[in-house]
């Protein structure tokens, strides 16, 4: 399962023609039948793409990787939030529902 978000400020940019535009922000949530390689794979594809965010949470392992430009992966163990700041600010993921569901 995914999701993305993007600026406005990055669509106004693009406003005057249509163009891809890679998300600001991407979450992934591994699901049973996913692969943890295959999302990593997938989270380094966005990042290559021009995603500044990317939050992979993996229930299974009870972590969160967090993929940056430029950046190797963090891996967080069993976090109680997420900061997604700066590229979204003021806006933190709340991991205890989903560690709650294990």
């Amino acid at each position: 399962m995914g999701s993305w978000v993007v600026s406005l400020t990055r669509c106004a940019k693009n406003a005057s023609f249509i163009a891809p535009i890679a998300p600001d922000f991407v979450v992934e949530l591994r699901s049973n039948s996913d692969t943890l390689a295959s999302l990593q794979e997938k989270m380094t594809e966005y990042i290559a793409n021009g995603v500044r965010l990317g939050v992979l949470i993996d229930p299974k392992n009870c972590q969160v990787h967090i993929y940056r430009p430029d950046q190797t992966p963090e891996i967080l163990d069993h976090p109680e939030s997420v900061n997604c700041e700066p590229e979204m600010p003021l806006f933190q993921l709340k991991m205890a529902k989903v560690w709650r569901k294990l």
